[in-house]
Parts: C-alpha cells; structure tokens; sequence
C-alpha cells in the first residue's frame, strides 16, 4: 500500500496547479487509502479536502447500500448516485500536514500525529505568519524545535533553492533529533532526469548513517499531468514574467503528479520499502479535523451553567417583551427552542451573541440580528432581533437540527459607523489569542483571470482589454464564438489565444489570495492559535484566520457575524433627533405599527433613501403590490431578487394577490408550504421545504442542496441535484412546468438566495424608515445625510426630496451650521433642516471642530474665522467656495477674494499697522456679481447640491420648444458647463 503525503495544491498560493478537492477524487479514483495535503505554510485547503473526503465517503456509502439492497446485478443504480459514485470504491482519509519552508534550513513537512500535534503546527504557523506581514512567513528552525510536539517530520533534502545557512540538511537533521527522536523521516522524490536510482541510493545510504528512515513521495503539484501548462502559468504569475521566460522554473514535464502505488513502486524500484514506509507512517496518524468541533466559549458563570444562564435571561426578556403576559403559544415555542438548544449543547453559541448585543446597546449602537435562527423566540426575548416570531411561520429544527448537528446561523449588523467599537470590545473581551475575524479566498474570476493569464501568455494590453470586453460571456458552456472574436478584432485562430483562453478556463475558481471577511469572527474557548493559524491582516490590530466561512461552517466552528448596515446608522441618528426635538424614545421594537399612511406613501412609490426599496425596481414594483400590512413589506425585500425574477415567480404573484389569477396549489402538501405565498415560492426556506415535499428529498439532501446553493458562484454544483429533483416531482405528480420552475427558482437562489427570516429583518428596517419618512421628512433627511455614504442617493437627490415634502432647507453657514446637518427651529413652530459642514468637499470634521468651538457669539469676516477658529487659508477658501459666508452679506466672490488674501505668517491686528498705528488697509475690490447659473455651478462643484435653482430649470427654454425665454443667466450657465 501507498499514501502521499507532500501534496501541494493550490492553497500555496500560486504553486500548486490543483484543487484539494481534486487530489481527493483522484486519489479515491487511484484507490489510495489516505494522502497528507501539505501546503507551503498553511492550511488553508485543508479545509476543502476534508469536506470532499466527506462527501465520497458518502457517496460510496450510498452506492454500496444500493448494491447490498439489490445485488450486483440487480437494476441499475439511479442517475445521480451512479454518476456520483462512479468508479469510487475507496474513501481516502486526508491527513492534515504543511510543508514548513524555513529561511535557515532545508523544508520540513510536518504532520500531526492527534490533536496536540495539530495545535502545536497552528501556533508554528501562526508564529511566522505573525512575524511577517500579511501574507508572508517568516519561519526559523527554532520555532519548530521550540513550539513542535507529537508531530512526524520529513525533511527534504533535494528542495530547490534550500537555504545553506545551517550547513545542509544533514545538520538540520541531527539538531531535530535531539528534539524529535524517532520521528523524522528522510523524504526521497523523482526528479525524473535519469539519475534517481543513484540519488535514491546515496541519500538511504546517508539516512542509515543518522538512523533515520527514508520515506517515498512523488511531491505532487498536480492531481494529474493535463494541468503543467496551468502550473507553468501560476509560476509565471508569481514571477511577474512572461511563460516564455521561465526558463529552469518551469516544469520539465508532466510528471510530479498524484501517482498510484503501482506507479510509485516502479520509480523507486529497488527501494519499496521507502513506499511501503509512507503508508505504514500514514497509519500512526490518528488526527481528523473533526475533532476541531465545539470548542466555544462556555459563556457560563461562576454560580450558573450556561444553560442556567440562558434560559433565565430568554425568561426575563419574555417579561420584557410582552410586559402585559406573552401567549400561550409564545411560551410553548420558548420552552421548546430551550430545550432543543440544551440537546444539541449550543446555548454558548446563542449567549455569545447575546451578550454582543448587549455590549451595543448598553453603548447606544443600534443592532438587528438576522438569519437563520435569529428570528427565534429566543433571539426576540434576548434582544438579539427585534422582529416576533409570530410573524412568520419558519420551523426552528428548520435551523437547528440534531440531524445536521451544527450550530445555528445568527448574523447581526450594527451601525456601520460604529461596527469597529463592537469588533475591539470583542478583542478585549476574549483577547487576540481566543477570537479572530475569519478569511475570505480571494478567487480568479472574470477580469483578473483574463489579465493575469493573459500577462503570462505574452498577449499585448490591447488584446486583453478586447478579451474581457466580452466578460459576460466569457464563461458560458460555448464560450466565445469565432464571429465575436472577428468583431473584436482578434484571430481565434491564433494558436497562443487559444492556449490562453483554454488556461483562462481552468484557473477560473483557483484562489488567488486571502483576505479579511467583513466581519465574521472565530471565538474559542482555548486558544484560537492552536485551533487554527492566525495571521495579521492588512488592517492595523486585526488578526484574521486561513479558513473561510465555508470552511468554519463544514467543521461546525462557532462564527459571530458581526456586520454593518448604513441604514441602522440613518434610524438611530433619527431616533436620536426625535428624542432631541420631540422628546419620543422610539426603538425598533416601539414604533406604532401597521400605521396607515405609511402603507399609502409607499403605495405611491414615495421611497427615495427608504431602506431595500428606493431601487427603481422596487419603486416600480410598490405601486403594483400595493402593500397594506408587515407581511406585505417581508415578500417585498424578498420578491425583487434574482431568484424569483428568474424562476418567473413575480408576476404570477402579482396576478394572484389582484385576483386576476385564482389561487391554486398543485398538493394539500405543499399548500402547507406555500399558502402564504399565494401558492408561489418565494423565499429560501420554501425551496427548502418544496424539495423535501415535493420532490421527495431526505433532510441530508436538502441540506446538501441549501449548501450547494451557498457555493453556487463559486462551484456552480445546484445542477447536479436537478435531475434528483425533477424524477422526485414528477414522481408525485407535478407537472413539468412547474418543477422546471420551481428548480429554476432554486438556482436563482444560488446566486442570491433570500430566506423568509433575512427578509423579515429587513422588513423591520423597511417599516421603521418608512415611518419616520412619512412622519418626520425633515429629520429622516438629515438622518440620512448624517449617515452618508450609502443607498442609491446622491445629497441633492436627498435634499431635493425632503424640499418635495414641504421640509425647509437652509444653506451651509458659517455661524450656524455644526459638522452635521442639524434641525432648527424655522420660526413658524416646525423644524428646518440647516446643511452642515459635512457637506462641503474636501473639509475635514477636525477642522470643522475647531471651527465651531472657537466661534462663540458668531465670526465677523473671513480673516476673523481665520485667526480665532486657526484654520489654514486652504480650508477658508473651501468655505469661501461653499457660500458659507452668506450671512455676513459677503458674496461668494468677495468671500473667496478675502480668502485669497490670507497669508500664513501674517501679523495679528496689533502689528498690521504702519509707524504711525494707521491701519494698513487694502483698496476694495470691485468684483462682478455671480450669474444664478455661475452660483448653481458652484455651489454643485463645492457641495455636491444646491439650493438655489434646479440646473434644469436654467435649460427650461431649449428643452421645452416655444416656451418663454429662461433666465438671463442660462448662456453663462451653459459656459460655465
């Protein structure tokens, strides 16, 4: 028997030439029991392995129950399991390993040997990762004598390009004996030049003087020889060169690929037990990833478990949240959810959201939780999300299943301006070495594989730049036809343009590089360092992980998703607002609800800056749904999205709810499940359902299908249970319409998927900005010019809407205005929105801080702000531009004139003075008056809006044939323009 155990894919970023997913299938086509994937100082792809290990295991499960069922001649197995399970007999076991590259000695590849082993190779890893910057290493010798235990070394002697500093591997060797006796191994790999029976020979004969074993390996960089010309490509991206001059890096051949024991066996002949040796090393190593589950935080105390804990706190947030006594039913569900969570030991899991939560608001930072378990009557009663769960009807095993045994999905978005106090409070709570902000992999898609690919096939900019002109349909199953690369310009005939589309097909999907996730932390219980490596991210105090949310999720690993969410900032600068002017507490959970006249404004598409609908999709599609109560509002956020648009499920809807369709169910089953829906799938879960329902698939497959749709973009692998869900319906009776239907929908959710409980959170969002718009125009503008940037909105676009809305606005000034925009009294009993200095570009909120804490009863002129506020001219001619010194009767230019005059170094007004103490005063200026059209120019160039004049009105003449003449002003607007 043989196992490989130096595999580099291409989690090395650029030097592997496969995924780990497919050294498994091969290595499982090859029947070999087990292969170590070994990157280059990381794990980054450990993760992928272990989950496609899984998922063969699986698959020959399935096949082998088959044929134990009916024989080995009985009918044939069904579609998508022989596809599957198609000439997989063996289920390789992987071996999680890295191939550490030191800068004083020759590589090592490092393998755990049980959980310790895989604790001690994460704090090696971390220690050089975190000695470098972001995505470097920086590794020595000593780390791994220092930090190693129960791990099994193989050194290589041959590596290219080892470092000579510790005088050759032979000293490497004899230092880790002292620390690693018995448990380094001597790694012997072809190099394919006709000598390696000779290498083989002195280098065992040099083993046996050390008293040490020798160990076979091919060092695989391919899962199989089609992908040399792929790995020439990634080396010649990590060299910045051209394939052509790669020279000695490129591959001679296509040889270091994954082999079989045969293969194996004949290129070490007279040297077998080299292999046999890899295999029997293989089987000491116990360690499985799996073992890496429910390390959380206990979260208890000293006098309550947690699930003490947990429980009293969901009770006393009942109390809290139906002060006036909760349902029967509410009780039921609270006490079932309890006591589901305490079977499945996941109550740590929901008490570290919720004390999140509870940090951010005892700080005044509006939050929502969001996703699959939030909208729970736990996560309601904790104060997690502020949306009742009697709003919908979701199935919390739906979320947290003993059958999948994972912990439960909660994401919550904060404020976006003050996301980073949440993120450093987590920090500090569980320190850096217990919490960490997992990665994202950077994949090549689209652009970027054209560019870097094309770059190392020597094409010129200009044929690259043609090339993803046509990015949309550069990646369908044809291709792009011969016509179009006629219309570009380009000669699909040309050999090396074929080379290059054809490797910019296969690296589509590689990973490029990580990066930081927006927000998804890792928090353990013991050291987060030997549970996973931790690496500095690009961002100052941030430390991120090498698995991505993908990978934390297949080893169900706790994540907190902490988000952000500019709208959350918008609703709570206007709670504070109406707090300020109205004296009204409002929260999320305290809005009067189902009001009316907020219903009618967005029945008439009035929702500009309301959160999820100010799109003009949805702006078109409000007049047509007409909606009248919450419900209505969770089927909007949800309906405008890819899925139901592509699986053609709006306008049915449509025509239900208007009653000129009748509602219809294809089943009493899944009227069930669509019933509120009008008989129509709209959301996630109801994909979810119809496929457990309708087409007869177990829970393990509709969980495999919900993950497929996670991974869609990235894997595109929702196709491989159509054929399983279309015989499933039709096999109860369905129509093919509607199944054809119902599975388009399903790949529309691959891409953008919208369960029913992120919709009923943003819903909330929905109503509460629509409230405060209907009721309070003037305070939700500055709100959202407060919270800028964000939405679909420019500030004119804004500000001229809440002018639509009867709100008064007053200009940028000098001696009223503060950095935000502010609501004043207008003198008549209501409020004025006064623009705030914000909105000028290119001024800073410091300075505007100085500027108003040194105005005091109001500034005179332009050098008064100029000597007491300590602004530098730069920053005064700015304010100048803006006409913010409008209210001491100086016009813009005059303003701007006194700005220019400004002069750093000039004397303070006691010395500004002649010999005689005659000020020195400098004749006026006598300067022209700006032209409307000049002022509105002006005022979009310093601000971005203007309150003067809508630029259209100043073209009204031209573009509205026999009208009156416009303003005098428009030929100095039109050149001005």
């Amino acid at each position: 028997m043989f196992a490989e155990l130096n595999i580099t894919s291409n989690f090395s970023f650029l030097k592997g030439a496969s995924h780990p997913e497919e050294y498994m299938s091969r290595a499982a086509a090859l029947g070999m029991r087990a292969i170590a994937i070994a990157d280059e100082n990381s794990v980054a792809g450990i993760v992928r392995a272990h989950a496609r290990a899984r998922e063969i295991g699986r698959q020959v499960h399935e096949r082998e129950a088959w044929e134990a069922a009916h024989g080995p001649v009985g009918p044939p197995a069904p579609e998508g399991l022989a596809a599957s399970g198609n000439l997989l007999h063996v289920t390789p076991r992987l071996i999680p390993a890295a191939r550490l590259v030191f800068t004083d000695a020759c590589p090592v590849t490092v393998l755990p040997e049980n959980r310790k082993g895989w604790g001690a190779l994460c704090r090696i890893l971390s220690t050089g990762r975190l000695r470098a910057e972001k995505g470097a290493c920086d590794l020595q010798l000593a780390d791994l004598m220092e930090l190693g235990a129960a791990l099994q070394l193989i050194l290589w002697p041959q590596a290219h390009g080892s470092p000579r500093g510790a005088g050759g591997w032979v000293q490497t060797a004899q230092a880790l004996t002292r620390r690693f006796a018995g448990k380094i191994h001597i790694g012997l790999s072809p190099q394919y030049d006709g000598r390696d029976p000779e290498r083989f020979a002195a280098l065992t004969g040099q083993a046996a003087r050390l008293g040490m074993p020798t160990l076979a390996s091919a060092c695989p960089l391919m899962h199989h020889g089609a992908r040399r010309k792929l790995a020439d490509v990634v080396t010649a991206i990590r060299r910045g060169c051209r394939v052509d001059d790669l020279g000695r890096e490129a591959l001679p051949n296509s040889e270091a690929r994954l082999r079989s024991e045969t293969e194996m066996r004949r290129l070490f002949a007279g040297f077998e037990d080299a292999v046999d040796r890899a295999y029997s090393l293989s089987q000491s190593l116990t360690f499985s990833l799996d073992e890496l589950r429910y390390e959380y935080p206990s979260e208890g105390s000293e006098t309550e478990t947690p699930s003490e804990r947990l429980r009293r706190l969901a009770y006393e947030g009942l109390n809290w949240r139906y002060p006036q006594g909760a349902p029967e039913k509410v009780h039921k569900l609270l006490d079932h959810e309890l006591t589901l969570i305490a079977r499945l030991k996941y109550e740590p899991y929901f008490l570290t959201v919720r004390d999140i939560v509870h940090f951010a608001r005892s700080r005044d930072i509006l939050c929502q939780g969001r996703g699959s378990a939030a909208n729970s009557v736990v996560c309601y009663c904790m104060g997690v999300t502020s949306v009742s769960p009697e709003v919908g009807t979701m199935v919390f095993e739906r979320f947290v299943s003993e059958a999948r045994n994972e912990p439960p999905d909660i994401d919550v978005d904060f404020e976006h301006e003050r996301r980073e106090e949440v993120i450093q409070h987590i920090y500090e709570r569980y320190g850096r070495h217990r919490a960490g902000l997992c990665a994202t992999v950077v994949h090549y898609r689209g652009k970027r594989a054209i560019r870097e690919v094309g770059r190392a096939m020597g094409l010129t900019e200009d044929t690259i730049s043609a090339l993803s002109s046509q990015l949309w349909g550069f990646f369908s199953t044809k291709g792009i036809e011969a016509e179009r690369m006629a219309e570009i310009g380009l000669d699909a005939r040309d050999r090396r343009l074929q080379q290059t589309l054809a490797l910019v097909y296969e690296i589509n999907g590689f990973p490029r590089h990580l990066s930081q996730h927006v927000g998804g932390f890792v928090i353990t219980e013991g050291r987060l360092d030997e549970l996973v490596p931790v690496e500095n991210a690009t961002m100052e105090g941030r430390t991120v992980i090498c698995w991505d949310k993908d990978d934390i999720e297949a080893l169900g690993i706790l994540k907190v998703d902490v988000l952000s969410l500019g709208m959350l900032t918008c609703i709570r600068k206007a709670f504070d607002l109406l707090r300020m002017h109205h004296n009204a507490g409002y929260t999320l959970a305290t809005l009067p609800p189902e009001d009316p006249a907020v219903y009618d404004m967005l029945c008439e598409a009035d929702s500009i800056g309301v959160f999820q609908v100010e799109s003009r999709a949805q702006m078109n599609f409000l007049p047509r749904m007409r909606p009248r109560c919450f419900y209505d509002l969770v089927i909007e956020v949800a309906i405008i999205r890819p899925g139901p648009i592509q699986g053609d499920m709006v306008h049915p809807f449509i025509r239900r709810r208007n009653g000129e369709e009748e509602v219809s169910f294809p089943s009493d089953e899944l009227g069930a499940v669509l019933g509120k829906t009008l008989g129509v799938p709209l959301f996630q879960e109801q994909a979810m359902q119809i496929a457990i329902v309708g087409a007869g698939f177990t829970p393990d497959q509709a969980d495999r299908l919900r993950r497929s749709l996670a991974t869609f973009k990235k894997h595109g692998n929702v196709s491989e249970f159509r054929s399983l869900f279309l015989r499933g319906m039709k096999r109860k009776g369905y129509e093919d319409d509607f199944a054809e239907r119902c599975f388009s929908q399903i790949e529309g959710f691959g891409s953008y998927g919208f369960p029913e409980s992120h919709a009923a959170s943003f819903a909330l969002l929905v109503y509460a900005s629509s409230w405060i718009k209907c009721h309070h125009p003037g305070i939700f503008a500055c709100a959202l010019l407060n919270a800028q940037p964000m939405g679909f909105y420019a500030p004119a676009q804004i500000v001229r809407d809440a002018r639509e809305h009867g709100v008064e606005v007053r200009p940028v000034c000098i001696n009223a205005s503060f950095w935000d925009n502010t609501m004043e009294p207008d003198g008549q009993g209501g409020l004025a929105l006064r623009l705030g200095f914000r909105q000028i570009k290119g001024l800073s909120e410091e300075d505007a801080t100085w500027l108003t804490a040194a105005r005091g009863n109001g500034y005179r002129s332009v050098r008064d702000v100029w000597r007491r506020a300590g602004l530098p001219p730069a920053m005064v001619q700015r304010l100048a531009e803006a006409d913010a010194f409008a209210a001491l009767d100086l016009s813009r230019r005059n303003a701007l004139w006194d700005a220019r005059a400004l002069v750093p170094g000039a004397p303070l007004p006691l010395f500004a003075a002649d010999l005689d103490g005659e000020a020195i005063d400098e004749p006026a200026a006598l300067l022209p008056e700006m032209t409307l059209g000049e002022e509105v120019v002006e005022d979009y160039v310093a601000m971005r809006l203007t309150l003067k004049a809508h630029p259209l009105a100043l073209l009204r003449d031209r573009l509205t044939p026999g009208a009156d003449a416009g303003p005098k002003e428009f030929h100095a607007f039109g050149e001005d323009i």
